[in-house]
């Protein structure tokens, strides 16, 4: 007779398939522990709430049991933890309370919605984890035919921080998708190859000073799984890039540098349309295999920051000054601006607070 082995449920199973991973050939035992010892814990585990209730305590237990049977010389199976949120949609039931697909539900301009199939009044109900038992899942095949995989890609990283649920919405994906159709414009207008010239505008050099900045704090964000707030900045560079008027090579080579940086940190975001740009941004090698951009320190750094100024310690306005300027050179420009002067109309100046880098606070009297 043959005999079933594989009787196990799944989350006994997985509980150990890390130290696997870690020697993976072996015929005559579950793992080398030399090997395992080398390569685990784990850096980073990621999984949904039920993971962490679930799966990371029968993980727990196997990697002490282990430990205490002296397969394993390590104490807990992940060096950190990271709960994701879930993807969330409306629920809807006919008049008979009956579960109903959202593309089976037309929804009205006054909130109401209707039974596409004849017309008769649908419940909403609130949103919840996208679940096959009550149906209110949006199929992959369509998001993909209608929107393509690097938008929907976009808008599942860039709506909401990835430790809590996303809303899933037709118009934040049709947001991405616009964004998407931006950057594929912008790549098509995109200068061609330029030396650098001696000498550059100044706005041609504050560009080239957004991508580096953009690289640092891009690299950064991405490191500790804050997603959106690296689209946030892409965007924002994306802006940078877009707002540049090209008069001359200077602006040229700058426009180009920025845009390719931008495309280069975006690829591990929206891979396939990047490849797309790379390759006709003039390049024969893939971007995937590109080394990751490095960011120039000096070029990085913010060369000027935005100061509060407060007149008796209410905000009255702000400026816009070079790092770690003089408190004069700061007190000057703070009492120029016109919301200042106004306050202090008929009244005694007695003493100016410069807080470096940050706030100004006029005391008067």
């Amino acid at each position: 007779a043959l005999r079933e082995t594989d009787t196990f449920d799944t989350f006994f199973e997985s509980s150990w398939y890390f130290a696997r991973y870690a020697s993976p050939h072996e015929t005559d035992c579950g793992f080398k522990k030399d090997l395992a010892n080398h390569w685990l814990p784990v850096d980073q585990y990621i999984g949904g709430i039920e993971h962490a209730v679930l799966h990371l305590l029968y993980a727990r237990f196997f990697t002490k049991a282990l430990r205490d049977c002296g397969y394993l010389d390590i104490d807990e199976p992940f060096k950190g933890l990271f709960t994701q949120g879930m993807v969330c949609h409306e629920t809807y039931k006919d008049v008979d309370g009956n579960w109903l697909f959202p593309t089976e539900v037309e929804k009205k301009p006054d909130g109401t919605a209707v039974k596409i199939k004849d017309g008769t009044p649908v419940t909403v109900g609130r949103s919840e984890k996208m679940s096959k038992s009550k149906y209110n899942l949006v199929d992959p095949e369509t998001i993909l035919s209608t929107y393509g995989a690097d938008a929907a890609r976009v808008f599942m990283l860039s709506d909401t921080p990835p430790e809590r649920d996303l809303e899933w919405t037709e118009a934040g994906i049709d947001g991405a998708w616009r964004y998407i159709n931006r950057l594929w414009r912008m790549a098509v207008a995109c200068p061609a190859e330029t030396k650098q010239p001696e000498k550059l505008s100044a706005a041609a050099e504050k560009l080239i000073r957004a991508a580096h900045k953009a690289v640092a704090l891009v690299t950064d964000d991405l490191d500790k799984l804050r997603f959106n707030v690296a689209l946030a900045r892409l965007r924002e560079l994306t802006n940078a890039v877009g707002d540049l008027k090209i008069n001359d090579d200077g602006d040229k080579y700058a426009y180009r540098f920025a845009f390719e940086t931008l495309v280069r940190l975006m690829s591990p975001i929206a891979p396939h349309i990047t490849e797309e740009m790379w390759h006709n941004l003039g390049h024969d090698t893939l971007l995937a295999a590109e080394k990751w951009p490095e960011a120039d320190a000096s070029m990085a750094a913010d060369d000027t920051v935005t100061m509060a100024v407060q007149v008796m310690g209410k905000m009255r306005g702000t400026i816009e000054i070079a790092k770690d300027s003089d408190d004069e050179a700061v007190k000057a420009a703070a009492l120029a601006l016109p919301t200042v002067k106004a306050q202090l109309e008929g009244k005694t100046i007695r003493k100016i607070i410069v807080v470096k880098n940050k706030i100004v606070n006029v005391v008067a009297a």
